[in-house]
């Protein structure tokens, strides 16, 4: 871990030649608006993308959305949260400088007292079999 205050540690995370960035024992929270403007990002979040809060909070959510990610998964993502207020599912994320990581996500819809539309989702790590399982699927997708 460098000195320099700018770097984001690396502690407790593991990376493996294709790119993908293991983690262990680590809660990814963010919180959007209703426009998918990031607000929060724990610490955990911005260690797994490889980010600094001023690269995450103010940006569309999506800036961590990995190209290998079908169009059709985020808009059954959306699709249930309009419908039922909630989705869960298995992503593939990019990060910051290049590599990859997976999460298994809730994300749950909430209105504050004013009224206001809030997204936040919740990530954890999934198992390798559940990300060989969302591969074949995802590669079935558009």
């Amino acid at each position: 871990m460098s000195n320099n205050k700018n770097d984001i540690s690396t502690d407790g995370l593991t990376f493996l030649e294709d790119g993908e960035v293991l983690y262990d024992d680590l809660y990814l929270l963010s919180e959007t608006d209703e426009k998918g403007i990031v607000e929060y990002a724990s610490d955990s979040f911005l260690k797994i993308a490889n980010m600094n809060r001023e690269d995450l909070i103010g940006q569309p959510h999506n800036v961590v959305r990995h190209p290998d990610m079908p169009r059709a998964a985020f808009k059954s993502l959306w699709d249930d949260v309009q419908s039922k207020g909630f989705w869960t599912g298995y992503v593939k994320n990019a990060r910051k400088g290049g590599g990859h990581y997976w999460v298994y996500a809730t994300v749950l819809r909430s209105v504050d007292k004013s009224g206001n539309t809030k997204y936040v989702s919740i990530r954890i790590k999934p198992s390798r079999e559940d990300i060989k399982k969302a591969l074949e699927l995802y590669a079935t997708l558009d």
